[in-house]
C-alpha cells in the first residue's frame, strides 16, 4: 500500500491506495471510528463490494443508500433522499458518510455529509479509475442543476480515500477509458514526462496491469495532492486542474448527463483546449497532434458532439471560472505548461467553437 497525504493543516488526509484494500478489514474500521455509518452506493457497485464493507463493519450501525447508477441522478432531488434517510434514523453529528462508488457517488455523499447538520465527517472509497484519480480527492463535492454541471456544492474535505485497485477489474472498458482521460490530463498540466509515459504505455493501463495502474493512480493523486494543498478553494492553481472541464461541462450539459460519461466528454474538452492553445499561439501544432493521438490509444472520442458554437456558449459563459463576466480558459504554452486565462481573443475562442461543435 501506498500512502499520499493531503496537506491541509488541521484538515489533513491520507490516500491509500493498493491491491486488496477492502479486504482489510483493520483498515477500513481504523478510517471509519464512527458508531452510526451511511454508505451510499448505487445499483451497480453495492452488490459487488458492499458486503464487504459491512463485513468490516459489523460492530456499527450501518444503514445504506443505494442510489441509481448515472450523472442524471446527481441531483438535489436526490441529495434530498439521501437527508431524508439520515434524519429518519436520526443520525447525530458524530455519524459519517461513507462514499462507496464512482464521481457521482462521492460528490453527491460528499455535499450531503458538508450540509447535514453543518457537516459530518465522510469517507470515501472510489471504484471507479476517474474517482481514484480525480473525485475522490480535494473536497470538492456537487449536485448538478439543469442549467449547468456542479453548480450547487462546496469545499469540505473528506476524513480518508481508501483506493483499492482491485476493484477496477469489474469496471467496463468505457468506464476505465474515461478515467484514462483524467490521466492524461495530469500529464498535459504540469508532467510532460508523465505524458509521455502514458504515450508508451497506455497499451499497459488498458489491459489493467497492476504496476502501470499503481504508478498512473499515485502519481495523479500526487499531483492533485499537491495542487490542493496549495490552494484548496481554487482561488488561483487549482483551475488548472479544470484542463478540459469547461468545454467538456457544456458537452454534458446540452446532451442531458445521459449520453457522455464525464470523462469522455473532459477528454474531447482537452484536446478543444488544446486547439484553442494552439490558436492563441502558444501550443506548438505537434503538441496538439499528440493530445489527440494519446485520446485514440485511450479509446476516447476526439470529437464533439454538433450542439452549435452559440449553445456551447452558453454553457460556458454559466461556468465557475467566469469572472466579472469573462469565461477564464485552462490554456497551455506547450505539454506539462498549462496556465489560466482571460486573455485571449474573443475571435479565438468563438472560432474553436464553431470548429468543435458546428456554426
Amino acid at each position: 500500500m501506498q500512502t499520499l497525504t493531503v496537506e491541509l493543516e488541521d484538515r489533513s488526509y491520507p490516500i491509500n491506495i493498493g491491491e486488496g484494500l477492502l479486504g482489510q478489514h483493520s483498515l477500513l474500521q481504523a478510517a471509519v471510528p464512527a458508531r452510526d455509518i451511511l454508505l451510499v452506493s448505487n445499483t451497480t457497485v453495492a452488490p459487488l463490494y458492499a458486503p464487504a464493507v459491512k463485513s468490516a463493519l459489523a460492530d456499527r450501525r450501518v444503514v445504506e443508500v443505494i442510489l441509481p447508477d448515472g450523472e442524471q441522478y446527481k441531483s438535489l432531488a436526490t441529495a434530498a433522499r439521501v437527508f431524508d434517510v439520515l434524519v429518519a434514523n436520526r443520525f447525530g453529528r458524530d455519524a459519517l458518510v461513507l462514499a462507496l462508488g464512482g464521481g457521482v457517488v462521492g460528490d453527491l455523499a460528499g455535499f450531503v455529509a458538508a450540509c447535514y447538520q453543518r457537516g459530518i465527517d465522510y469517507v470515501q472509497v472510489p471504484t471507479t479509475l476517474l474517482s481514484q484519480v480525480d473525485s475522490s480527492v480535494g473536497g470538492k463535492t456537487a449536485v448538478n442543476h439543469p442549467g449547468g454541471k456542479n453548480l450547487i456544492g462546496a469545499f469540505y474535505q473528506p476524513r480518508e480515500v481508501l483506493t483499492d485497485t482491485d476493484v477496477l477489474k469489474s469496471l467496463p472498458e468505457r468506464e476505465l477509458q474515461a478515467g484514462l482521460a483524467e490521466i492524461i490530463k495530469y500529464g498535459m498540466i504540469c508532467d510532460s514526462a508523465f505524458f509521455i509515459w502514458l504515450e508508451h504505455n497506455m497499451a499497459a493501463l488498458r489491459a489493467l496491469d497492476a504496476t502501470a495502474l499503481a504508478l498512473a493512480i499515485h502519481r495523479s493523486c500526487q499531483v492533485k495532492a499537491q495542487i490542493v494543498g496549495r490552494d484548496e478553494r481554487e482561488q488561483g492553481e487549482r483551475a488548472l486542474l479544470n484542463l478540459g472541464h469547461t468545454f467538456g461541462h457544456a458537452i454534458e450539459a446540452a446532451t442531458g448527463y445521459v449520453e457522455w460519461l464525464h470523462g469522455e466528454a473532459v477528454g474531447v474538452g482537452l484536446l478543444i483546449a488544446a486547439r484553442m492553445s494552439e490558436r492563441v499561439g502558444g501550443m506548438p501544432a505537434d503538441d496538439v497532434a499528440r493530445v489527440e493521438a494519446l485520446l485514440k490509444l485511450a479509446g476516447l472520442r476526439t470529437a464533439a458532439p454538433k450542439i452549435g458554437a452559440a449553445k456551447a456558449a452558453g454553457y460556458l459563459s454559466i461556468d465557475k471560472k467566469v469572472k466579472s463576466g469573462r469565461v477564464r480558459l485552462v490554456l497551455m504554452k506547450g505539454l506539462g505548461q498549462a496556465y489560466l486565462s482571460g486573455d485571449y481573443p474573443d475571435a479565438a475562442l468563438q472560432e474553436t467553437l464553431r470548429e468543435s461543435f458546428g456554426a
